[in-house]
């Protein structure tokens, strides 16, 4: 297997006393989705930003193509090809999708010396890339906010994808969808991982990560349970790792196995 394409070994992270993340190490290749598992309280947040140069490591070492790299801030991990899609997207509901889709990257034409939005090429390249993940819009006109909770997370996925994301990081892009939604979005992480790009998909619902992910890794309470790859592991191995093994099987005894 090549190397990753980024190496996250041995990462510590402490709040004062309180220690987030305990030795955590996850590699993520190009053209592959690993899925990032646990409930809530279980280090997720806090691992996908250190990875996204929003906290520093305590200890441990991020490794990026191959380098160490030891970013300053969300824009270096950027800049250097790390994308984060967030579970409440940053867009503004009134504007347009090209407009959201470009908002922080505005496209400049100069005319008689003035600098104005190039609206054309906005446009144009918004359709084409929303064409690519499967969605097609009305125009690129249309409100974002009247797009679908799916169709805005493609949104953000295709702007990241188009802006030069090598490493593409999804903080629970189903959580709060429907299954025809979730179906859509999780379509769109399978082209994504298809065009070559490292996806870090987290979530807490393991028919979720089934459907898409290449490799599994579960934390709980800021350690590693394990990694595992597609093939060696069942849906229901993975939901007992996640939920305490033993304590769920005792659960589901006393509850007549409706759990």
């Amino acid at each position: 297997m090549s190397e990753p394409i980024i190496r996250m070994k041995d990462i510590e992270k402490h709040f004062g006393s309180v220690i987030a993340l305990a030795g955590v190490s996850v590699d993520v290749f190009a053209g592959e989705c690993h899925c990032l598992l646990g409930d809530n309280g279980a280090g997720k947040s806090t691992f996908i930003k250190t990875m996204s140069g929003v906290h520093k490591p305590t200890k441990g070492e991020i490794i990026f193509e191959g380098k160490p790299l030891d970013f300053a801030d969300p824009r270096d991990a950027i800049a250097a090809g790390i994308a984060t899609v967030h579970q409440h997207l940053a867009m503004i509901p009134l504007m347009s999708v090209s407009r959201n889709f470009f908002m922080g990257n505005e496209p400049i034409k100069k005319v008689a010396g003035l600098r104005f939005f190039d609206h054309d090429y906005a446009n144009r390249v918004t359709m084409e890339e929303m064409k690519k993940m499967g969605i097609n819009l009305r125009g690129p006109d249309q409100a974002v906010g009247t797009l679908s909770g799916g169709e805005r997370q493609t949104v953000a996925i295709a702007r990241a994808v188009h802006f030069g994301a090598k490493v593409l990081i999804l903080d629970e892009p189903t959580s709060a969808l429907g299954v025809r939604q979730t179906s859509n979005v999780l379509a769109t992480v399978d082209k994504v991982r298809k065009a070559g790009i490292g996806v870090v998909f987290i979530t807490h619902n393991v028919r979720h990560a089934m459907a898409v992910g290449d490799r599994f890794t579960v934390l709980n309470r800021g350690q590693t349970l394990g990694t595992a790859t597609r093939g060696e592991i069942t849906p229901e191995e993975l939901q007992d790792m996640m939920a305490g093994g033993q304590e769920l099987a005792t659960l589901e005894g006393s509850l007549g196995g409706t759990v």
